[in-house]
């Protein structure tokens, strides 16, 4: 009898706070508890899950609850694919509107192209990097290759190229622009898919000073704003620069660029 009363007397004991920890459980949740909108719940299973923030919105949870208030539409997430935005839009009583796909695109296409002004041996980081003087590229708009941005991508669409500039991987990139923010140089831009050619440069010095540093800068020559037939290329600031509403991807520029600054996407 010892022996039992041994055991359940530890055992009732448990099982008492167990229900009075129980009971105040449910009193707090009775009290301090949110309810929350069934419709989040289901935008909740819609959206990609990312918590990229290219939202504008605290993560995943924080769009589902402005698209619930009318705060945000169901194009704010760019990392949805096309048919999900169509799904949330119905659930929501929404017209659909198919959003033009674009893609993170860097322009510089430096590199092992690009001389050095001294040798950096620092902490692998672009923002760090750009601290000392500028950064160690020659070209003050040149790309420093350490790769900030391949680190802040969520979705693994950019790698380091081989000459030491970041590749974009279009099939995988989802706009979210967290690239954008991440480079200390300002050298990505989100831009329609569809425009098969872009320059991919940002210097906007003179044309002899960027051949002085880069074998495949602008050099502002003006060949591909002349031979561009749609009027979609123009060189302002010392810099060409491709209109991608208007290009029709004819790729005249593409082709006199002597540079060959002037790229083909893909």
């Amino acid at each position: 009898m010892v022996m039992i009363a041994k055991i359940i007397t530890p055992v009732a004991a448990m099982a008492a706070l167990g229900l009075i920890f129980g009971v105040g459980l449910a009193y707090a949740l009775k009290i301090f508890g949110i309810e929350i909108d069934p419709k989040v719940f289901k935008l909740l299973s819609m959206l990609p899950g990312s918590n990229c923030g290219a939202c504008g919105k605290a993560g995943c949870a924080g769009f589902a609850e402005a698209l619930v208030k009318g705060e945000a539409i169901p194009a704010g997430c760019v990392v949805s694919n096309e048919e999900a935005r169509r799904s949330i839009a119905e659930l929501l009583g929404l017209s659909h509107e198919e959003k033009t796909r674009t893609v993170a695109t860097v322009f510089c296409n430096g590199g092992s192209r690009a001389n050095d002004k001294y040798t950096y041996r620092g902490i692998k980081s672009c923002k760090a990097a750009t601290l000392l003087f500028g950064g160690h590229k020659a070209c003050s708009f040149g790309c420093l290759g350490l790769g900030d941005c391949v680190d802040e991508c969520p979705f693994g669409a950019i790698k380091m190229g081989v000459d030491g500039v970041p590749v974009v991987d279009a099939k995988i990139c989802t706009s979210c622009g967290k690239c954008v923010k991440a480079c200390p140089k300002n050298l990505y831009a989100v831009i329609p898919e569809a425009c098969n050619y872009y320059v991919k440069c940002s210097s906007t010095d003179a044309g002899a000073a960027t051949a002085k540093v880069c074998k495949s800068g602008c050099i502002a020559c003006l060949r591909c704003e002349k031979a561009c037939p749609v009027g979609a290329v123009k060189v302002e600031s010392n810099l060409s620069k491709i209109d991608p509403l208007k290009c029709k991807n004819i790729g005249k520029c593409f082709e006199v660029c002597p540079t060959k600054v002037i790229v083909k996407r893909g």
